[in-house]
């Protein structure tokens, strides 16, 4: 029923209703002169390698020299990961935290043959990374579930992203390979 509810959002462009008490997750200086914008999916292998590989060296010489902003949002390919987008949207204090844990422990959570098994090794990876939320509570939150759904259709209505990691700088699609040369060289013409 989820998926037909997502598909049905995309195909028809429908932007929802988001409270605005749900933020982004973002890293950097929030007026940074270049935002980047990261369109990626909890359970994407390669968002996952974006994270481990090009997002270190992104945050040593951009981020925290104050030049870039990176603001992730969420494009959610399966259920799995809307739920995991879910977790890591709904403990403010935290979300960078567990979003980055998401992806450094991927393949820790994302096994099973059905999506309660999914579910249940998510839970079990928040407990034992000691984050302190309401796992339940999380899951069914359905102003989360529609800020995560919300990104994925404006993702695709503005940008036209389809697949993930989608990189967007400055409101321009980034169309190069994805590997931390090609963005260097991007952003250092941009600063």
């Amino acid at each position: 029923m989820k998926k037909i509810y997502l598909l049905i959002l995309i195909l028809t462009g429908i932007t929802l209703n988001v409270n605005a008490e749900t933020n982004r997750i973002f890293s950097g200086n929030e007026n940074a002169k270049i935002t980047i914008i990261a369109y990626e999916s909890l359970t994407c292998s390669h968002c996952a390698d974006f994270h481990k590989i090009v997002y270190p060296k992104l945050k040593k010489d951009f981020i925290d020299t104050g030049h870039v902003k990176l603001e992730f949002r969420h494009f959610p390919l399966d259920i799995a990961a809307l739920n995991a987008a879910k977790i890591a949207q709904c403990k403010k204090d935290q979300s960078l935290e567990i979003l980055e844990s998401l992806y450094f422990n991927q393949q820790d959570w994302v096994k099973g043959s059905t999506i309660e098994e999914v579910n249940n090794n998510l839970k079990l990876f928040v407990k034992n990374q000691g984050f302190n939320l309401n796992f339940e509570e999380c899951l069914n939150n359905k102003v989360i579930e529609d800020f995560i759904l919300n990104d994925r259709v404006e993702g695709t209505k503005n940008f036209k992203v389809n697949a993930t990691p989608t990189i967007i700088i400055n409101n321009e699609k980034f169309e190069k390979s994805l590997n931390y040369k090609n963005l260097k060289k991007t952003l250092e013409k941009l600063i």
